[in-house]
């Protein structure tokens, strides 16, 4: 496994299988955005129905919280690559099945519902497999470069997806986020390597069972920080009202929800930059920053300034967010990897949602200005108190010969040592897998 590290991306693209999994990824994320905007074209121009169309469009989101708790431990219990091409291939007979004309649209609600569904899975083993193939030493160079390959692929996808449509029509348009799933499945099995199931491989590190909380501790801040993400996407979220507040004219909301990828475009290639085993510090200096510039929007409101102060607050997030996942590949098992990365990015997806439409009930309220600044303070203040529970992590000394109440047969005593290291429950997690949390919980 290629350790979690400082390099550059170049030297990230050096590897031929991280190559075909960033080129099948960047492909497949393009396709997505193209398909959410043919699906709620298609939906409006059949029922003429905001709410339908909405409904529509949350569906190739809300699934995914489900997923990433029921179904990322996958990526754990059979081979991650053969996960990925399954799971693509299932997404692209779904993507191909949403084409059919005059589909019922209870049928095309439960198409795309399954395929939101089936991205746990697939997102899980992609994550966990990451460090596997990325060159040693190029872990974070390698998130760094997903970030902002997929970052330009979602706003590319979206910006061509109008004009695509209408020169393609909604079905074309389908059928062509299908091709690209399959693609993609094909691409990874032919240059990613084959390798067992991460619990077939490991009969498991076996650590001290003073480990065990120190490893739990620090989880915990991790899940924390995943979760402020939310807290930080509010001004996507609430950018039109925004802009309305601070009199900017219409175009303006493009401006301030681009800024958010721009923020995270720099901050991918900072977090390039990283060292091999991020220090608490390092991750939480920037996450605390990150919700700063968002406090700043009450005294500076204009739309320049707005602009700039998101980026900046991007770039912040993307930093920590990105070392975040150096750190559990840093203290994560193999064999429990896809599990905690499911839910790890299920975490990060669903807080924005839920977030944001918190922000919106408050915003009606305190204004749009207002609740930005407020979303950015709690964020800090939430991502100190991470920063403590992380501090306070310190493995607990083993215990001397002399202390053991009995003596312990060898054997029992390395069965127990296995207990507790592997049968505790990660924070949060109920005993499923995942790659991102993003699916169990960016």
């Amino acid at each position: 496994m290629a350790d979690a590290g400082r390099g550059s991306f170049a030297a990230a693209l050096a590897g031929a299988e991280f190559r075909a999994m960033w080129l099948a990824e960047t492909l497949s994320v393009a396709g997505d955005q193209l398909a959410r905007v043919a699906l709620a074209l298609l939906v409006y121009g059949r029922t003429n129905s905001a709410s339908l169309t909405a409904l529509t469009y949350a569906l190739t989101f809300a699934p995914a919280f489900i997923g990433g708790f029921l179904l990322s431990g996958l990526a754990d219990r059979f081979p991650r690559r053969a996960v990925i091409v399954v799971t693509d291939v299932v997404r692209g007979c779904l993507a191909l099945a949403m084409a059919i004309p005059g589909l019922p649209l209870p049928a095309l609600w439960c198409l795309v519902g399954g395929l939101t569904l089936a991205g746990a899975p697939f997102k899980a083993a992609q994550l966990s497999l990451l460090p596997d193939v990325l060159p040693e030493g190029h872990y974070q160079a390698g998130l760094g470069l997903r970030q902002i390959s997929t970052q330009t692929a979602q706003v590319i996808g979206f910006g061509l997806g109008g004009i695509l449509v209408t020169a393609i029509g909604a079905s074309g348009a389908l059928v062509f986020n299908s091709a690209t799933f399959l693609i993609s499945a094909l691409v990874i099995a032919l240059f990613v390597r084959a390798r067992p199931a991460a619990r077939r491989r490991q009969v498991d590190e076996i650590r001290e069972p003073g480990r065990a909380r120190m490893f739990d501790r620090r989880l915990a801040a991790v899940f924390i920080l995943a979760s402020l993400i939310g807290l930080l996407v509010v001004p996507e979220g609430l950018a039109a009202p925004y802009a309305g507040t601070v009199g900017a004219a219409s175009f303006a909301v493009g401006v301030l929800m681009a800024a958010d990828p721009v923020g995270s475009v720099i901050g991918g290639w900072w977090a390039s930059r990283g060292s091999a085993d991020p220090s608490a510090r390092s991750v939480i200096i920037p996450a605390v920053a990150s919700g700063l510039p968002l406090v700043l929007c009450v005294f500076l409101p204009g739309l320049l300034w707005a602009a700039v102060l998101w980026a900046i607050c991007g770039a912040f997030s993307t930093v920590y967010l990105i070392r975040l996942q150096a750190v559990i590949v840093a203290v994560v098992p193999d064999s429990r990897r896809g599990a905690v990365m499911g839910k790890f990015s299920t975490c990060v997806y669903s807080s924005q949602g839920v977030a944001i439409t918190g922000a919106g009930v408050v915003a009606d309220q305190l204004g749009p200005v207002t609740t930005v600044a407020v979303s950015g303070a709690l964020a800090s203040v939430l991502a100190a108190g991470a920063g403590i529970v992380w501090r306070e992590t310190r493995p607990r000394q083993p215990r001397a010969a002399e202390d053991e109440p009995c003596p312990v047969n060898r054997v029992d005593r390395e069965r127990s040592d296995v207990l507790v290291t592997h049968g505790d429950p990660l924070p949060g997690q109920p005993a499923v897998g995942g790659s991102g949390g993003p699916e169990a919980a960016p």
